[in-house]
């Protein structure tokens, strides 16, 4: 097939998805398109790449980036604050429920002062901050769950299919080769095999998620038509997920969708309780086994890796070589500047991070930054689990994403401006409603919880990032029905 004649049919079919699509909610927020905007540039390629711009030498890429990807941002940034100014976005609330994220967020920022390119790292943390009013946009719609839900549904979309057409039919555009083997392989509408892996990753994660929660109601028209869709897309996703080669990710969402399925089985809906206390032991012990007794080397061979996890070894210890203030590090975003960026050059050559999301957060925020992300993510576990007993289908996804955001970052760097950071704000951000909205919302009440509240038997009511929404209602007086 012509690459041209395929174009236009990915085109035409990707306009009848949308408009046809059984899983679109009607009524839904136009404003939710800013997020799948920005969430799209993340997790494919900046505006200045599709359109074939360059910005000098890799490090001063790096180091300047491009006036329009700066325009582009400042646009989607400016549209999302206008849009939770409309809203009128409850700042105070949000900041008290998320204290351990705004702290870890204004440290970023405290950081500019003593990196050695403080306007770069300014800059860039400004950028992040896109990202944070993006998950706000979704998690403060009306309708929190079906706004995640959209919100990937969209993304994956665009992406799985778009990254397929290219890997067919414009390889020029989707294949790279390795500098060293000569090795190709595809990157699909990413930038790496490994970006690609993310991508797969999430949607795969989100695709099982969602025919999961809706398999119950799969005797329904409707539900059968989504069904269908996702079954199509997780096969898409597999074949992209096999082509693109990345360990890591091909075994997070092993994990991911374990959990998802132990959430919803019937033991542990029974007993809520098991599971939190099962998920993070379970990470606890990976850790004792892979750092204390090499299971990293073994898993890496049973997976077809070299025991260096792909000599990622050897970039640990070389990032670890270079001099940088242990307490506070160098600054926000701050490490792949400058000399230090020549150094690591010099030993390995072409790397932008250090593969370990931790170790990354210890070069550029240093140890009071992990302390921070550590509190992060515990305060985000917490709030996880609540709704357990009351809303497992979002908690089910919550808890896949928490504890694949931690294996993640054990071989890659997400705890920044990335997809998989992004996709975790999703189940980590507490956001507060307004009382008109969740009322709003409501058309039918459940079982009176042990607090003298009663609650929702519409799942998209719980409050986006893990709250139930449950609204203070009067008790019956007696001899009322």
């Amino acid at each position: 097939m012509p690459p041209t004649l395929a174009l236009l049919i990915w085109l035409v079919l990707l306009l009848a998805l949308f408009a046809f699509d059984a899983a679109k909610v009607p009524g839904t927020s136009g404003a939710l398109w800013v997020p799948v905007i920005w969430i799209f540039i993340l997790g494919s390629r900046l505006p200045s790449l599709w359109l074939g711009f360059r910005a000098g030498s890799a490090a001063q890429a790096m180091e300047e980036g491009n006036p329009l990807d700066r325009t582009i941002d400042l646009v989607l940034i400016v549209l999302a604050l206008a849009i939770l100014i409309s809203r009128s976005f409850q700042w105070d609330k949000f900041f008290r429920h998320d204290f351990a994220l705004v702290v870890f967020v204004g440290f970023g920022l405290v950081s500019v002062l003593w990196s050695d390119f403080p306007f770069i790292a300014f800059k860039r943390w400004f950028r992040d901050l896109g990202s944070y009013f993006a998950i706000l946009v979704v998690l403060s719609d009306p309708r929190p769950l079906e706004a995640v839900r959209t919100v990937l549904r969209r993304l994956a979309y665009l992406l799985i299919p778009l990254s397929i057409l290219l890997n067919k039919y414009y390889p020029q555009l989707s294949k790279q080769y390795d500098q060293w083997t000569g090795t190709g392989f595809f990157v699909g509408a990413t930038t790496s095999k490994n970006m690609l892996g993310a991508l797969c990753l999430v949607s795969g994660l989100f695709f099982f998620w969602d025919t999961v929660t809706r398999w119950k109601e799969r005797k329904d028209k409707r539900t059968k038509r989504i069904l269908i869709v996702n079954f199509a897309f997780m096969g898409m996703t597999a074949w992209l997920q096999d082509l693109s080669n990345s360990a890591t990710s091909s075994v997070c969402l092993v994990i991911g969708c374990l959990v998802i399925l132990a959430t919803h089985s019937k033991l542990l809906q029974r007993h809520p309780s098991f599971v939190k206390a099962l998920i993070p032991s379970c990470f606890l012990l990976y850790l004792i086994l892979a750092f204390g007794f090499d299971l990293n080397g073994q898993l890496a061979s049973q997976v077809g890796r070299n025991p260096t996890l792909t000599d990622r070894t050897a970039i640990w210890k070389t990032v670890l070589s270079v001099k940088t203030n242990p307490l506070i590090g160098t600054g926000y975003e701050s490490f792949w500047l400058g000399s230090r960026l020549v150094y690591v050059w010099q030993i390995v050559a072409g790397i932008n991070e250090a593969h370990n999301g931790y170790l990354e957060v210890y070069l550029n925020l240093g140890l009071i930054g992990v302390f921070l992300l550590g509190g992060l993510l515990i305060t985000c576990y917490r709030k996880i689990c609540k709704p357990l007993a009351s809303c497992f289908d979002l908690a089910s996804l919550n808890l896949a994403l928490w504890i694949v955001t931690l294996f993640y970052n054990i071989t890659e760097s997400a705890f920044k401006l990335h997809l998989m950071w992004v996709t975790f704000l999703l189940a980590a951000v507490a956001v507060p409603q307004r009382a008109a909205d969740r009322a709003g919302s409501i058309v039918a009440v459940g079982p009176m919880s042990t607090t003298g509240r009663f609650r929702s038997l519409r799942p998209d009511l719980c409050g986006g990032a893990g709250q139930p929404a449950s609204l203070p209602l009067p008790l019956p007086s007696r001899g009322v029905s």
